[in-house]
């Protein structure tokens, strides 16, 4: 029995087109790719109604495909449900006709769409280091020493990512933590 070999594409389209290569495990994926690799599992393609439709629009990608290339398939999959999705309904026992609970709600609409399952090249992002990303607006907020910012700048230094100031050690409290003046064994919550 031979493994399913896996193609390595930083996207679904380019894993069905012109992927990098194919790589059944991960360490292979590795080495092909240059970099670290994650399997992702990701649907393409427009929403059919019947498996049979989707199989006849996606025939040339499918038709008779050897063990090896079982990465893609056509599944079902439940509808996207436009605009707001109410949460479950609490049911009250209804003791009617015999039964004690109401007729369950119908099961929700469901599509067929071409599903595509191949190894992700991880694209790092890029760290800037602490010197170039200036203070963060928890600190500038308490500094009484810190020059004081209007609105419109504190709200922007707040919607920058919070980093660390230094690198966190092995047993170093963690980045929302400060310790009690009173107590210094005991931890707070720092935002």
């Amino acid at each position: 029995m031979s493994l399913v070999r896996y193609p390595i594409a930083a996207s679904v389209e380019a894993a069905l087109s012109s992927p990098l290569g194919h790589a059944e495990r991960e360490s292979e994926a590795v080495r092909l790719a240059g970099k670290a690799v994650a399997f992702v599992s990701q649907d393409m393609g427009p929403e059919f109604d019947s498996r049979d439709a989707a199989l006849e629009a996606w025939r040339e990608q499918l038709a008779d495909l050897p063990p090896e290339d079982m990465w893609r398939k056509v599944r079902e999959t439940v509808a996207p449900v436009s605009g707001r999705m109410p949460g479950p309904k609490q049911l009250t026992p209804t003791f009617e006709a015999g039964k004690r609970w109401p007729a369950p709600p119908p099961k929700p609409k469901t599509v067929w769409r071409l599903n595509i399952t191949f190894w992700q090249p991880i694209v790092a992002q890029v760290e800037a280091p602490a010197e170039q990303t200036g203070p963060q607006a928890r600190k500038l907020r308490r500094d009484p020493e810190a020059e004081q910012l209007d609105g419109a700048s504190l709200r922007a230094l707040a919607q920058q990512p919070l980093r660390p100031q230094r690198l966190q050690k092995g047993l170093d409290i963690g980045l929302f933590e400060v310790r009690a003046p009173e107590d210094p064994t005991r931890l707070i919550a720092d935002e």
